[in-house]
């Protein structure tokens, strides 16, 4: 007998039934309610699996035995969350030299801009970009493969940091670690907050072979010859240097900045009463490590702040020609930043976004 004839079942022939009308016999019935409960679990089982096969990529089981929904990642996705800061800075970095950003993905116009005018001074290939979100790390690396990295742990997606904020002051403590992370791997780095614009090449302005550059961030006009030493502490027992643009090579001295940088933000954590930021941080070691590190204050003919740049129209005129990167703070938000950026010129992703690495964003 074939192995097809042992599955079929008995063909019910109504003309051998003595009674055809007859009902069904108990056991005849029995038999009938047990097949049709075999084949509602077996139709049960066969979607169960289905189901399985179809979320199971997507199920996490956590340690305390709760299920929750993961998003599976693609395998481009899986490639840039292992890609490493030792790989990105080897694939990125030209001359032992990295330009790094810290950007989250409210930034990425900034970002764009920012581009936009390093482009122009022919060092777009060193840049490196710190991504503190998911978002940004896969929209640079999409248009712009190896030029972004995220270094754990990660910060809650958020659409802005508002200054003066926790989140504000969260997203900006990173970044002497991050900055220290790179001078451990040996190389120089620049460090640029993103509403900055390049007028010039800046790397002919960093003279001799201090530890670490830096940038004044008073509006107090300076005559063109200052002093390039770290100016004198101010009323509150410290100098006010931005933290905006620092260049530091692989020093000891750098190192040294860096670590008590760091060690200053512990101190002095966010409060509700006291809304600090990174910056006064930074003077403070600066201050503190003056006598220990080379340090090098930039001319403020080249990197002005924007509470000279832009509110003295004087001093723009007597010093055109010598400026460098223009950093477009002394104001506070999005919408601001970028109409005076396009105010004076300075919004470039409005008609040049081509010449960015990543195109147009929006």
């Amino acid at each position: 007998m074939s192995s097809a004839s042992l599955h079929q079942r008995p063909l019910h022939n109504p003309l051998n039934d003595p009674n055809p009308l007859s009902p069904p016999s108990s056991q005849t019935s029995q038999k009938s309610t047990s097949f049709l409960q075999s084949r509602t679990t077996l139709l049960l089982l066969l979607s169960l699996l289905v189901i399985l096969g179809v979320f199971y990529p997507y199920i996490e089981f956590p340690q305390n035995g709760f299920l929750s929904y993961a998003s599976k990642s693609s395998p481009f996705e899986s490639k840039w969350r292992d890609y490493s800061l030792s790989k990105a800075a080897a694939f990125v970095a030209k001359n032992n030299t990295l330009i790094v950003c810290i950007v989250s993905e409210a930034y990425l116009p900034f970002l764009n801009n920012w581009l936009i005018s390093i482009v122009r001074q022919k060092h777009h290939d060193k840049v490196l970009v710190i991504a503190e979100d998911y978002a940004t790390l896969f929209k640079v690396n999409e248009r712009w493969p190896g030029h972004a990295v995220i270094i754990p742990p990660v910060l809650e997606s958020q659409a802005a940091h508002k200054f003066g904020s926790q989140g504000f002051f969260n997203f900006t403590s990173r970044r002497p670690r991050h900055l220290l992370q790179i001078l451990e791997l040996g190389y120089n780095v620049m460090y640029n907050d993103v509403d900055m614009v390049w007028l010039a090449d800046p790397f002919p302005y960093l003279e001799g072979q201090h530890d670490i550059y830096f940038m004044d961030d008073m509006a107090a006009v300076k005559p063109l010859n200052h002093s390039h030493g770290l100016p004198p502490p101010g009323k509150k027992g410290r100098p006010y240097i931005c933290s905006c643009m620092i260049y530091a090579r692989p020093t000891n001295g750098a190192k040294l900045i860096m670590k008590k940088w760091i060690e200053e933000m512990q101190i002095q954590p966010w409060s509700r009463a006291k809304k600090s930021n990174d910056q006064p941080a930074f003077n403070w070691a600066l201050n503190k490590t003056v006598e220990q590190v080379d340090m090098y204050l930039l001319p403020q003919s080249g990197f002005p702040t924007g509470g000279l740049y832009f509110r003295n129209k004087t001093w723009v005129k007597e010093t055109k020609g010598m400026h460098v990167i223009i950093h477009n703070n002394y104001i506070v938000g999005f919408e601001k930043k970028t109409k005076r950026f396009r105010d004076y010129g300075l919004w470039l992703v409005d008609e040049f976004s081509s010449e960015s690495p990543l195109g147009r964003l929006d």
